[in-house]
């Protein structure tokens, strides 16, 4: 009797493992919390007619949204992966010397584009895995603060960029369908951040800085296989 009841249970484990395996044409869906910490070098801002501003610089603050990513199993150890969040929407902060600026805000989309290869067997509950692709981000609605405003400053704008990703994740499978999801993207973003000053008032002035944003974006959610 135990033997018999031995031979079921090691079946039904069997039958239990290839049920969860990864299979070419499986669909997994990510939904999770997306926390986009920057990492920002800049140049100098530069007023035109001016020139570069001594120790001056430009920084985006970090933003959280919602995220959700969809990867394609093309082999039991090979994905394709999208990723798309709500809007990020970043505070754009200045420095120069002797003071600290607000100097507006702009919203964000980076959708990706990824190679994943997953390094354990695909029986397995852990699934660790690597990703390598291209972001393309497009920065929108602008805005200058009132303050900005006020001094002359109008029409700021920030320029698109594509650039490479790397990412670092994993799965933990908790039932044939549903896994828990923690991930880490490093982007490559750089951008150019204009606005337009006025000063003295009549004078239209251009001013300028590059940055680059390069944020470190951490993701846990919730993994659906289709």
């Amino acid at each position: 009797m135990r033997k018999h009841v031995l031979a079921a249970a090691i079946a039904a484990l069997s039958l239990s493992g290839a049920a969860i395996a990864h299979e070419a044409g499986d669909v997994i869906l990510r939904v999770g919390v997306v926390h986009a910490a920057t990492d920002v070098s800049s140049s100098r801002i530069e007023i035109e007619g001016y020139g570069k501003i001594p120790r001056s610089s430009v920084d985006v603050k970090n933003s959280t949204q919602v995220g959700m990513t969809g990867t394609y199993m093309v082999m039991p150890r090979f994905g394709l992966e999208t990723s798309l969040t709500t809007p990020f929407s970043h505070k754009i902060k200045g420095t120069a010397p002797g003071e600290s600026f607000t100097i507006g805000k702009v919203s964000r989309l980076s959708p990706t584009i990824s190679a994943q290869y997953f390094f354990l067997n695909p029986k397995s509950a852990f699934q660790p895995y690597v990703g390598l692709g291209l972001n393309y981000t497009l920065f929108f609605n602008e805005k200058l603060t009132r303050e900005m405003k006020e001094e002359g400053a109008r029409k700021l704008s920030m320029s698109d960029s594509i650039g490479l990703v790397a990412q670092v994740g994993m799965d933990y499978k908790i039932t044939e369908r549903i896994s828990l999801n923690a991930a880490v993207w490093k982007m490559g973003i750089s951008s150019k951040v204009r606005w337009r000053e006025s000063d003295p008032p009549g004078d239209d002035l251009r001013a300028k800085a590059k940055v680059d944003i390069d944020p470190w974006v951490f993701n846990l959610g919730v993994g659906f296989k289709f």
